[in-house]
Formats: structure tokens, C-alpha cells, sequence
């Protein structure tokens, strides 16, 4: 994707330190569950993680399958597979769908334990290690695996802090990892859709400049879906923040507040109120 570049320099301590401890902890694991938002199924996708994983087994799986416009986000999961991924199209909400994750690992890792029968060994627990961006859905995967909450959830970066192992009941053993990023964020597009996704701090850009951004693409892409939420039609997006605006009661001194505005709008798509939705398009 050909993108206008930007500089944005967002690279806490923990994720270096996290990539460290990934790295040496590698030759324990059996296979890798890379995780993306299904709404951002490139901007989510760890620009070096091959660098990072080497040559590990791996299973690209996509979550958020109940926010993502499913006509788009299906041409990614099919460019992914040409690449050779396995992909899995996934709403965490669903047993069904989890359980997919469960059979793939199982049908991956079959050659590891043929090997170990042949051997008269029994059955390896098998160590996936769980990888991707912040905010897409890592602890909800871990916490449907284990059957219970093991690690909080939240709408938000930066809830887990380190790695740690987690014992399920399925012949599987998890490693959990904060989620990491790239030092630089250089396409101005990926900022943009890892902001509005919640998978970079909203502070980082400014608010403002992320609801311009998606008030513009849900006018250019999803105008029924701004008309749904809003009551607007297609118009400029000045006017877009003064319908909006009178809708909630955004307004100081006969002033647009366009702060409240952005934030509605923001919280709006991280929440889900606005869904079918997503910023990458091949």
C-alpha cells in the first residue's frame, strides 16, 4: 500500500523490552497465533514480525469479524492466504469460531506429535505464543481458551504489562505478551487506522484529526452507516461536526465544542456503535 508517510516516533519502553523477551523465549514455542483486527487487516499486521518469529509455525488470526465489513475484510483473508498464512476469520463472542483457533493448532502441530509417538513419547502440550498490536483482541483469546478471565480486557493499549505462560485444559499452553508495535509509525494511513481502533493512544494524534479521518472515510465508503449513527447525509466535514454537534448537545457560547464531537465519534467506532466497517482496502 502506497501511503502518504508521516513521523511518528510512539515506541514505549516495554515493547522493546517485549521483543527482547519474545526473541529468547522462542525455542519454547510451538507455533505462533499472530492476531489482527479484522477492520485493519494491514495496519494491524506487525510490519517486521517475520524478523521477529523467524520460522515458527503460525496462524493469522483475524478477530473483530462482528465489526469488520465482511465483503471487504474476506479479499484480505483470501490475499493472505495466496501468501501462504493460514487465516481465520474469528468473532471471539462465538464458541464455534474460537474453537476454530483450537482445531487449526491441533491440525499444525500434527506432525510434532507424530514424531514424538513414533518415538513411544507421549503427547507434547504445545506452547503458542500470542503476538500482535495493542487492542485487538489477544486477552479475549486467552481468556476463551482457559475458560475462565485470566487477563483483563479493555478497550484500550497497554493493559498487559509482561509475558506470562497460562495453562489451558486443551493440551495447550499460552504464552500472553503486551502488544507491540513498530518504532515508527511512517505511513500516515496506519497511524490513523491504529488510532481510531484504539490500538495506539488517542493522544498520540491528535483527536480532532482522527474524527476528520474517519468522518471522511465513512463518507467516502460508508455514507449509509454516518446517516445510520448521525442522521447525516454525505456533506463537507465541517458540516458533518455541526449536525453531529446539535445531535448531542455539543455546543459552548453558540460554538461548535469539536473536541466532544471527536470524541463522540471516536468512542463510537471503538466501541462498536459503529461497525460493518473497514479502514484497509486492497
Amino acid at each position: 500500500m502506497n501511503e502518504n508517510k508521516t513521523n511518528i516516533n510512539w515506541y514505549p519502553g516495554h515493547m522493546a523490552k517485549t521483543r527482547r523477551k519474545i526473541t529468547a523465549e522462542l525455542q519454547n514455542i510451538d507455533i505462533v497465533y499472530e492476531v489482527i483486527d479484522a477492520r485493519i487487516p494491514y495496519s494491524s499486521k506487525i510490519k517486521d514480525i517475520d524478523s521477529l518469529i523467524k520460522n515458527k509455525k503460525r496462524i493469522l488470526i483475524m478477530t473483530k469479524k462482528d465489526l469488520c465489513d465482511l465483503k471487504v475484510t474476506q479479499k484480505w483473508v483470501e490475499y493472505y492466504e495466496k501468501l501462504g498464512y493460514t487465516v481465520l476469520l474469528v468473532d471471539l463472542k462465538e464458541d464455534k469460531d474460537y474453537k476454530k483457533v483450537i482445531t487449526s493448532t491441533y491440525e499444525i502441530t500434527k506432525a510434532i506429535q507424530a514424531k514424538r509417538l513414533s518415538k513411544g513419547l507421549k503427547e507434547k502440550t504445545i506452547r503458542a505464543v500470542v503476538i500482535g498490536v495493542p487492542n485487538v483482541g489477544k486477552s479475549t483469546l486467552i481468556n476463551k481458551m482457559t475458560g475462565k478471565k485470566s487477563v483483563s480486557v479493555e478497550n484500550r493499549p497497554g493493559v498487559t504489562k509482561d509475558l506470562n505462560y497460562l495453562k489451558t485444559d486443551l493440551g495447550i499452553v499460552l504464552l500472553d505478551t503486551p502488544g507491540i508495535l513498530w518504532p515508527k509509525l511512517e505511513e500516515e494511513k496506519v497511524a490513523l487506522n491504529l488510532a481510531a481502533t484504539g490500538s495506539i493512544k488517542k493522544e498520540v494524534l491528535n483527536i480532532d484529526e482522527i474524527c476528520v479521518y474517519i468522518l471522511n472515510t465513512l463518507t467516502n465508503l460508508y455514507p449509509h452507516l454516518l446517516e445510520e449513527r448521525y442522521g447525516v447525509t454525505q456533506k463537507e466535514v465541517l458540516e458533518i461536526y455541526a449536525e453531529i454537534a446539535k445531535k448531542i448537545g455539543a455546543f459552548q457560547n453558540n460554538e461548535i465544542d469539536y473536541e466532544k464531537v471527536s470524541n463522540r465519534v471516536y468512542n463510537d467506532l471503538i466501541s462498536g456503535n459503529i461497525r460493518n466497517i473497514t479502514l484497509d482496502v486492497l
